[in-house]
């Protein structure tokens, strides 16, 4: 009997249906939908901007949320400590941010967004909302208000970042 592998009559819509139908999919469609973007966005910004998507992630943040130190942003996006501080310290370098010695804490650095990058920011926004619009097209205004209520409370659930039956202590 052929593998999936080896049968030259299977097309890549057929191999996704066939892993969207098996033992892990659910976490085969949303690693899908996640990482399909990801590429898209992720070259774009690499190829236009010059900079990992983390960057451009941690930027964002930055903005919304100003006088962040670099350590609470991985609790917005879950990334590694040092993918973060990779950013930081290329946006610094870039001109897109800059940190300050916090008031409270002179061990501790803010970070805050220049005009500069607060200018990337607003474009990249706009231009990531467009994206949306694209790949959520095939929904519904209902499907998405679900999509979006389903989605966060996943991320808001006690079990995305944390885990017991994959525990490596």
């Amino acid at each position: 009997m052929k593998s999936i592998a080896e049968d030259e009559t299977l097309s890549t819509n057929d191999y996704r249906a066939s892993i969207f139908a098996g033992k892990l999919k659910e976490l085969m469609v949303i690693s899908y939908v996640v990482l399909g973007n990801n590429v898209v966005t992720g070259r774009f910004i690499e190829k236009r901007y010059r900079m990992p998507i983390q960057a451009w992630s941690s930027l964002y943040v930055v903005r919304e949320f100003p006088g962040i130190r670099a350590k609470e942003i991985r609790e917005v996006i879950p990334r590694p400590q040092n993918t973060i501080s990779r950013a930081v310290s290329l946006l610094e370098a870039r001109g897109y941010l800059r940190q300050e010695v916090s008031e409270t804490d002179g061990r501790e650095k803010c970070l805050y967004v220049t005009p500069a990058g607060a200018k990337l920011v607003d474009e990249l926004v706009e231009i990531s909302r467009l994206r949306q619009e694209e790949w959520l097209a095939p929904l519904t205004p209902e499907e998405r208000k679900m999509f979006y209520q389903l989605s966060r409370k996943i991320a808001e659930g006690q079990k995305l970042l944390t885990t017991e039956v994959m525990s490596v202590d």
